[in-house]
C-alpha cells in the first residue's frame, strides 16, 4: 500500500523561556492512500499539535515527517505553503467563509491564489459544489443558508484543488446531531470516491464514521485500532 502520511519519531516542543514544553514525544504513522483515520484524544493529548502539522501549518521539532514522498519536515515556510495549497484541503470547526461572497465565489478561492483563469476557476466550483449536493445553492451567500448547507461549501472549498489529502477538524463542533449526520456521510462518500480523509474529533459517535481510530495521550499515541464499526462510513 502506498504511504500518503509517514510520520517518523516526529517530537514537538515549545519553549517557555528556555524551558522546553514537549507536546508531541516520539509520533510514528503511517497513513495510506484512501483511507480514513480519526485523531482522538483528551484536551492536552497533542492531537491539534499533529493535526496542525500533518497539514504543514507547524514544524516539528525533531523527526521526520514525509507528505505524498516529499519530506516537508525541514521546508522553510514559502515551500510549506506551496505544499498546503497544492496537497492539503481544510475543514475547520469555525466554517471560515467569507460572508459577502457566494457558496460558488467561496469554493472558488483557493483557485484564485494557485492562478486559475476565472472561467475554470467557477467550473471546478461548480463541480466540487455538485460532489456535495449544493450545485442549486451556488449563488447564495452563507446568511441564505442553514449551519450544515454552510460546512458542507467548507467542505467543497477543501476538496475544489484536488487535494491528496483532508483534513477535518472538529467538523461538526459547530452543528446539531442531524446535520452532523448529514456531513459525515458526505466525508464517507468522499472517501468512498478515492480521498483520504484525516479526522481530528473528541466524540465518539463521530470516530465511528472513519475505518480507522488513533488515540494519543500525553503527546504519544494510545492506541491504533481498526474501527469494529467500519460498515458505518458505507
Amino acid at each position: 500500500m502506498q504511504s500518503i502520511i509517514r510520520l517518523e519519531n516526529i517530537t514537538k516542543s515549545y519553549f517557555m523561556g528556555s524551558q522546553a514544553i514537549p507536546v508531541l514525544k516520539g509520533i510514528t504513522l503511517d497513513i495510506f492512500k484512501n483511507e480514513y483515520v480519526a485523531l482522538m484524544g483528551p484536551s492536552g493529548s497533542g492531537k491539534s499539535t499533529l493535526m496542525n502539522i500533518l497539514g504543514c501549518l507547524d514544524t516539528p521539532t525533531g523527526g521526520k515527517y514525509i507528505l505524498n514522498g516529499q519530506d516537508v519536515s525541514k521546508m522553510p515556510d514559502d515551500s510549506l505553503a506551496d505544499v498546503r495549497n497544492g496537497e492539503i484541503g481544510f475543514v475547520f470547526q469555525q466554517f471560515n467563509l467569507l460572508p459577502r461572497l457566494t457558496a460558488a465565489e467561496n469554493v472558488a478561492l483557493p483557485l484564485i491564489y494557485a492562478g486559475i483563469p476565472k472561467k475554470e476557476r467557477m467550473e471546478r466550483a461548480m463541480e466540487a459544489l455538485r460532489k456535495v449536493g449544493l450545485a442549486d445553492r451556488s449563488h447564495h451567500k452563507s446568511n441564505e443558508m442553514s449551519g450544515g448547507q454552510i460546512q458542507r461549501v467548507a467542505i467543497a472549498r477543501a476538496l475544489v484543488n484536488n487535494p491528496s489529502l483532508l483534513l477535518a477538524d472538529e467538523p461538526t463542533g459547530n452543528l446539531d446531531s442531524k446535520t452532523s449526520v448529514e456531513v459525515m456521510e458526505i466525508f464517507g462518500q468522499i472517501q468512498a470516491a478515492g480521498n483520504t480523509v484525516v479526522l481530528v474529533t473528541h466524540e465518539e459517535d463521530i470516530a465511528e464514521y472513519a475505518k480507522r481510530v488513533v488515540r494519543l495521550r500525553d503527546g504519544v499515541i494510545e492506541t491504533d485500532k481498526l474501527n469494529a464499526h467500519k460498515e458505518a462510513v458505507v
